[in-house]
């Protein structure tokens, strides 16, 4: 089932601060807050919602085609998706812009400060879910306002079904806004304090949000997972990685395996374990798409945490 993910390509500029955030920042005066971090570490990489869950869905062998923007500096980034078979036909350059861009700054704790500017993300709503065909599911992630709202329009009128990942962009929604984009979905994917945030701005408990779509999934980072559907709840548990290297991309990976699972009409357990799975393997590599690793290597890692092969 070819899967169409609709977000942003962003440049990531990471920065690892050799400290903790909190050791720096003085409660009292964080009103006037004035702080600067040494940050001897820096590189930069290709990101961005759309490209980190092609990037992941991709290893599985799956069949992600990017819905996105890019700006005039587009030509590292065309690279890098032509180096990794990843489709580029419906990503669309905007003239006069740069592509997104996000600043990071992580400490010792994995906590992170970031810095973003949209550029051409911001263009989005002018590519058209409707120019593509054959495609039988679909990912709202975060992208530009617009254009989120114009896709999940569009996915619903063609009857296409799809999840809706609003991650960083649900404050640019109010909570009627909101309650819309849920209705088109099919699916919903937050993490917890988004959850509540959701919750907030609808009005609606996850009880109640639940009830609207098929599934509703709420990440817990280290705690795990819980996915919501058929009236079940199931306990999705974290799985132990390697290394702790860089979350960034770590909800991407773990949304690439969420949409493989639907996409092959996998049970809610089994979908949530690989991607559980998916989230350990991409958190021992830095950036968001720099880790490598065959779909048989992804059914080793499901085999040793589950106690079982999913292919």
């Amino acid at each position: 089932m070819r899967t169409l993910i609709c977000g942003s390509l962003a440049y990531d500029t990471i920065m690892v601060f050799q400290d903790q955030f909190k050791n720096h920042i003085l409660p009292d005066k964080i009103h006037t807050l004035s702080v600067s971090f040494y940050v001897p570490e820096m590189r930069r990489e290709c990101g961005g919602t759309a490209g980190n869950i092609a990037y992941n869905m991709q290893l599985l062998d799956g069949e992600p085609l990017i819905m996105a923007t890019l700006g005039e500096d587009f030509a590292s980034y065309t690279k890098w998706l032509d180096s990794n078979k990843l489709d580029s036909t419906h990503i669309k350059t905007i003239p006069s812009t740069f592509t997104a861009q996000a600043f990071i700054t992580t400490d010792t704790d994995d906590n992170q400060i970031t810095a973003f500017h949209p550029g051409a993300m911001n263009e989005s709503h002018r590519t058209r879910v409707d120019e593509v065909a054959d495609i039988g599911l679909g990912i709202i992630a975060p992208d530009g306002k617009a254009g989120m709202q114009q896709h999940a329009a569009q996915f619903a009128e063609l009857g296409i079904p799809f999840m809706f990942d609003p991650g960083q962009g649900l404050t640019l929604f109010s909570g009627p806004e909101l309650a819309a984009l849920i209705g088109q979905a099919r699916y919903v994917a937050v993490n917890d304090y988004e959850a509540k945030l959701l919750s907030e701005r609808t009005g609606w408990s996850m009880s109640d949000i639940a009830t609207r779509v098929d599934a509703l999934i709420i990440t817990l980072g280290a705690e795990g997972s819980v996915i919501h559907a058929n009236g079940e709840t199931y306990a999705i548990s974290a799985v132990r990685p390697t290394a702790i290297v860089d979350p960034t991309g770590c909800g991407d990976a773990y949304r690439a395996g969420l949409l493989y699972g639907i996409a092959h009409d996998w049970d809610w357990e089994a979908t949530g374990n690989l991607a559980s799975v998916m989230g350990s393997i991409k958190i021992a590599s830095r950036g968001g798409q720099n880790h490598r690793v065959e779909r048989a290597e992804v059914a080793e890692h499901y085999r040793k945490a589950f106690g079982e092969r999913p292919w």
